[in-house]
């Protein structure tokens, strides 16, 4: 059984946690929700966290606002411990200290850091305790970049034949692709590189592309043209 942990580190409601939720949970300012938030921004049903399988998996319940995880809007997202959800003005992390800590130590080593969680509109750092002082914090922006550039999600698990040969498919589309564009660059002085502008406008069309699909995954009725 996935057993959450949430806490609020911005919004009318920051300092909160919620510990030890089942799920499924949904979030919102209205009451009958799991968690009810103090936030005139957040719609009053705004996101549903489920399980599947050992993972957590948020939906944004066609919120008027929309739904945020580390700086990027989604709809549907599996999440894991250290990942920061926004929604309205409320931030709310990921899971508890040690699980994020263990998270980060599965990660490539890096330099040593210090510090604490900085708020992320007072720029203020705070101190951290004698029991955290072996985490490898740092600030809240800089640990969500790390997180969310150097850790690849995982692939999917148990899909059928089709589903696999589709994914397969999709993936090798793009592989291709961007070799295509890769294979145009030109190294020039100054360790810059050049790229034609008729390439350019393709990995932009790529960028189009994988936006739609991750759209129409998350939301399988829309319609695209």
């Amino acid at each position: 059984m996935v057993r959450v942990i949430l806490r609020v580190l911005d919004g009318a409601d920051r300092g909160r946690t919620f510990e030890g939720l089942e799920t499924p949970i949904t979030i919102g300012r209205e009451e009958g929700n799991v968690i009810q938030l103090n936030d005139e921004r957040i719609s009053r049903f705004h996101v549903k966290l489920q399980a599947s399988g050992e993972r957590l998996v948020l939906t944004d319940l066609e919120s008027t606002n929309g739904s945020r995880v580390n700086g990027e809007d989604v709809r549907l997202r599996v999440l894991r411990p250290g990942d920061l959800i926004q929604i309205g003005r409320t931030m709310l992390l990921v899971g508890s200290r040690e699980q994020i800590a263990e998270r980060l130590a599965e990660l490539p080593p890096q330099p040593e850091v210090k510090g604490w969680f900085r708020s992320q509109h007072s720029g203020e750092q705070e101190a951290s305790s004698s029991s955290d002082s072996s985490i490898p914090w740092t600030d809240i922006e800089n640990l969500q970049e790390f997180l969310f550039n150097f850790e690849p999600p995982e692939l999917p698990h148990d899909l059928t034949p089709t589903q696999a040969a589709q994914l397969s498919e999709l993936l090798d589309y793009f592989r291709v692709r961007i070799r295509s564009v890769l294979s145009s660059v030109r190294e020039e002085k100054s360790a810059r590189m050049s790229l034609p502008i008729t390439e350019w406008q393709q990995l932009l069309d790529l960028q189009s592309r994988l936006a739609s699909f991750v759209r129409q995954i998350g939301e399988p009725d829309t319609q695209t043209r």
